[in-house]
């Protein structure tokens, strides 16, 4: 059994002062607030402010390399796609396991407790199968072991440069073929994984222009029991091609095929009807907004407060990892509201911490809280550092304040995965990157 005092700790839907917590197993076994009083023993002191563990909802992990280079000059997120083609031809799963390593470790050293990688990079760069047909999905799912992290596999249907086209020769790595075959695969995958403690192996639709119309039914189905995840109306084009080619938007066409609702989660969702909000919102499907990239990449901005009001519930991820953090992440989801609509206010603190410390729809239902029984998963936050001092030490402090750079410990399933050596994590990243750009 291993004990922690936590100076400030965020329970439930507030701070409180002086808690402590008991972790065997990997899970919380006690959560008690103390009392001036108490006199006995209160195991490891964590200073500052502590959350539960964050969960980064949407990940491509080799986009990582791609930062500093695709900021250089003008463009779209259209040539920045072409130089992420790049990127992704020169990986092999041993080039993969190390990068994905290196992302992993700084994920979790900036809070992030789960990870969902949205994985499309299935074979050899010309379209072969490997010899293990999962080779790149396994160096993924160990490079998350290694860095103490946990996975939602999330295997990716890839079957069109758009709508019906074959795919474009940077895109044959992606492809299984069929519809039918990716499923038999995926399958595969999901079994193997329900033996693996901190992998969950969910399902995902690339895009409504890389699975076909007719094809997108059979994604959903084997989706089913699991999470499904799906990139949505993330650029203009890509409504105006769904328009032109099933003369629907792509909601109304995932609706069509049954796949919105509480186990789904769509994809920056940024350019939508007013009929698609509301397609969400009844669903209750989960909305992952990833601002930093959104930005990054000039995407534009989700009406993510319409959303919310409408039904649908709000998580986060990193995407292409312009920026791995969340506590940036939360923040930008308000502060974009505010550039749309020249006004303060929309999302409260609590909201968005909220958003950012759910892992459901990674699979991972038992995470996201201090609690007995959940998984025991904990993040502080130094409270004295140039961007905290003087915030209040709580909940405004995390989302309005705070860095990655502010946290000073990180505890995944019980184990301490990063004690504060940030300067480690850059080396690695350094280095595997070097690496594989020359």
């Amino acid at each position: 059994m291993t004990a922690y005092l936590l100076e400030r700790a965020w329970i439930g839907d507030a701070v409180v002062d002086d808690v402590r917590v008991e972790i065997e197993g990997g899970r919380f076994t006690g959560v008690d607030v103390l009392l001036p009083r108490f006199t006995g023993k209160v195991g490891h002191r964590l200073p500052g402010l502590t959350l539960p563990g964050l969960a980064n909802a949407h990940s491509h992990a080799f986009h990582r390399a791609l930062r500093g280079r695709t900021q250089r000059g003008g463009g779209t997120f259209w040539t920045w796609r072409e130089q992420m083609y790049d990127v992704a031809g020169r990986l092999d799963p041993d080039s993969y396991h190390r990068l994905a390593t290196a992302v992993f470790r700084e994920m979790a050293a900036a809070g992030m407790t789960t990870v969902g990688e949205f994985h499309y990079l299935h074979h050899q760069p010309d379209g072969t199968p490997y010899d293990e047909p999962h080779a790149m999905a396994l160096a993924l799912v160990e490079a998350a072991r290694t860095a103490g992290i946990r996975i939602a596999l999330l295997d990716t249907c890839y079957l069109s440069s758009g709508f019906g086209a074959p795919p474009r020769p940077a895109q044959l790595r992606y492809s299984w073929g069929s519809a039918a075959v990716w499923a038999t695969q995926t399958a595969q995958l999901r079994r193997w994984g329900e033996a693996q403690p901190h992998v969950a192996v969910g399902a995902a639709i690339h895009s409504v222009r890389a699975v076909p119309r007719a094809d997108l039914p059979t994604v959903v189905e084997a989706a089913r029991g699991g999470p499904l995840h799906v990139h949505l109306s993330e650029q203009v084009q890509e409504n105006d091609d769904c328009r032109a080619a099933y003369g629907v938007t792509p909601t109304a066409l995932l609706q069509e095929a049954g796949a919105l609702g509480p186990d789904t989660t769509v994809v920056h969702a940024t350019h939508l009807t007013d009929a698609d909000v509301e397609r969400l919102g009844t669903t209750g499907t989960t909305v992952c907004m990833t601002p930093t990239t959104e930005r990054d990449l000039g995407d534009g901005i989700g009406p993510s407060r319409a959303l919310h009001d409408a039904g649908a519930r709000l998580s986060l991820g990193s995407d292409s990892h312009a920026v791995v953090d969340l506590f940036e992440e939360m923040r930008a989801v308000e502060l974009d509201e505010r550039l749309a609509t020249q006004r303060r206010g929309h999302w409260s603190a609590a909201e968005l911490l909220a958003a950012a410390t759910r892992h459901d729809s990674l699979g991972f239902a038992d995470a996201g809280r201090i609690e007995v029984g959940a998984r025991a998963d904990l993040v502080t936050l130094a409270t004295d550092t140039p961007t905290t001092a003087g915030t209040g030490a709580d909940e405004q402090t995390a989302v309005f304040a705070a860095t990655a750079a502010d946290v000073t410990h990180v505890v995944i399933d019980g184990r301490v995965v990063y004690d504060g050596d940030r300067a480690a994590v850059g080396r690695a990243l350094h280095d595997e990157i070097q690496r594989l750009m020359g």
